[in-house]
């Protein structure tokens, strides 16, 4: 499933490289995800190349496939344990990199047919938050949780991406293709 969201978000140009990352639950008590491993082209990724990880986004013991799991995994797991999503995507668009730099207090979204993607009516107003970015998973895991609004299943990281999330994957990359559009749009009209 991974690898194949993987190939989908990268044949978008929304994963270039090793660029990207993304995970699903695998158990919420204790609370496990898969998640890609860090280094791994996104466009060549094999159902192998995923670490489970813990609620701090380390690998755990006895699971190994060897590789290391993303920087980033400990913020999927703070995602999943605070919104209770069952998949994260986490996508470096330009779009939501220059909509994170205009609109650092957070991208304003109204009257738009799109919002109704993530169960919002079309004439609602709905404001993706912005944070800061921090190489340090904790810090920036904190930014996400006070940032964060029920019902908005997305923020972004100035001057880095996008983080989706949804029930399972299907629902996480319907968020992230919404989202995208909608900060595309934000984006065009200057």
């Amino acid at each position: 499933m991974l690898a194949a969201e993987a190939s989908r978000f990268h044949g978008y140009g929304w994963m270039r490289g090793t660029s990207g990352n993304l995970s699903a639950v695998v158990s919420r008590d204790p609370l496990q995800l898969a998640v890609t491993a860090s280094g791994v082209d996104k466009g060549e990724l094999e159902p192998h190349d995923v670490v489970l990880v813990d609620e701090q986004g380390r690998a755990v013991p006895g699971f190994s496939t060897g590789l290391r799991p993303s920087a980033e995994a400990a913020l999927h797991a703070r995602i999943a344990r605070v919104t209770g999503a069952g998949a994260v995507v986490h996508v470096h668009t330009v779009s939501a990199v220059v909509a994170g730099d205009r609109y650092p207090e957070g991208i304003v979204l109204r009257d738009l047919e799109m919002l109704k993607a993530f169960g919002r009516a079309d004439h609602d107003t709905v404001t993706v938050p912005v944070v800061t970015n921090s190489q340090d998973m904790a810090e920036l895991a904190g930014r996400f949780e006070r940032a964060w609004q029920p019902g908005v299943p997305a923020f972004v990281v100035a001057r880095h991406g996008l983080y989706c999330w949804g029930t399972d994957h299907t629902q996480a990359r319907h968020h992230t293709e919404a989202v995208e559009w909608l900060l595309e749009y934000v984006v065009s009209r200057g």
